[in-house]
């Protein structure tokens, strides 16, 4: 999962907000850094809005 990718699960917050997020030591280490920027496992960042973000958690149940 790239940084667009996590921008639109966390509801459409901005790059800046996103690279805020990814620095945060709670935020999964990146599994990849490509030319593109980083990448993340989804498993582990799907993990991280389970503990930090519930409220968005819940929609990806459905």
């Amino acid at each position: 999962m790239g940084t667009h990718e996590i921008r639109v699960r966390l509801g459409g917050i901005s790059r800046q907000r996103v690279y805020e997020l990814t620095l945060r030591r709670t935020f999964p280490e990146a599994v990849a850094d490509l030319a593109q920027g980083k990448v993340w496992l989804a498993d582990d960042v799907e993990r991280w809005i389970a503990e930090h973000r519930p409220d968005l958690a819940e929609e990806s149940e459905g």
